[in-house]
């Protein structure tokens, strides 16, 4: 069965709908990113991988300067910003329909990136560590992905606890995505956080429950690329966990989810076209 919901999003003042999943490519400029980390801070490669992703079907860049992994030390703004800007700027300038997203919980980043030509703030804080960044992506009408995350990298995974991981998580981002409408949000996407501050059993539990998160009414993110979730279930490493991102971004895809934030475009990319032929043959 299709569980599939489509959406629309103002995305720089064009009604874009999501009508069938879209991916959403991870271009980290960061040194210390759990697997792509140091690969794309020389400016020319980061380009020249945005480009790939782009050809290869990814619906909206991810630049992030910050690493979120566990453990991970939060770098100064000027840093994050002297990161990411100059890269907007250029993709911008070179691939001028593309549309960029900025990997940041800090309003001032958010706010540079936005008026350098990004069109979607995706937020691992919700709002929770600079709750301006509200105020930044109403002031640009800007789509906004509150994710959520228990702690911060530096604490998260240390016995994080829940009653009942996908009421709490459900709970948290209804009332987010009731504050966002008030301040004048109303695209928004939302992230259940695979990974930030979850067991590996934290994990698969929202994962088997996703569709419970239609009822919140927007569209989902999903991100499990490459994460701990997988590889230390199979006994290896980040780098041989791409069979695995594909076979829970298949299930993720199956519950409905409507955007997978990946490092491999191409092979998400056919994954969704995978599963659509899957969901057409069913009409028939």
């Amino acid at each position: 069965m299709n569980i599939f919901k489509p959406y629309f999003l103002n995305i720089k003042g064009n009604l874009m709908e999501i009508n069938t999943p879209w991916v959403m490519g991870i271009l980290n400029t960061t040194p210390d990113s759990f697997y792509d980390g140091g690969k794309h801070i020389d400016f020319f490669n980061a380009l020249q991988k945005c480009e790939e992703m782009l050809n290869d079907g990814a619906k909206i860049i991810d630049i992030g300067g910050q690493s979120s992994k566990p453990g991970a030390q939060y770098i100064s703004i000027e840093e994050e910003l002297n990161r990411t800007i100059p890269l907007i700027e250029e993709i911008m300038n070179r691939f001028p329909n593309a549309i960029i997203s900025i990997d940041t919980f800090q309003s001032k980043v958010a706010e540079y990136a936005l008026m350098a030509g990004a069109s979607v703030v995706n937020d691992i804080s919700a709002g929770d560590d600079d709750i301006s960044i509200f105020d930044v992506v109403e002031k640009y009408q800007a789509v906004y992905i509150a994710m959520h995350k228990k702690g911060n990298p530096q604490n998260m995974q240390l016995n994080p606890q829940y009653q009942n991981v996908s009421q709490e998580v459900f709970s948290y981002l209804l009332a987010k995505k009731k504050v966002l409408i008030e301040k004048g949000i109303n695209d928004i996407i939302l992230d259940v956080g695979f990974g930030f501050g979850k067991t590996i059993q934290h994990n698969y539990q929202l994962l088997n429950n996703l569709t419970y998160f239609r009822e919140l009414d927007c569209p989902i993110l999903v991100g499990l690329s490459r994460k701990s979730m997988i590889y230390k279930v199979l006994n290896t490493d980040a780098k041989n966990a791409l069979n695995g991102t594909s076979v829970l971004n298949t299930i993720a895809l199956m519950q409905g989810a409507h955007i997978l934030r990946v490092h491999d475009v191409k092979e998400a990319f056919e994954t969704i076209k995978l599963v659509n032929e899957l969901n057409i043959s069913n009409k028939i």
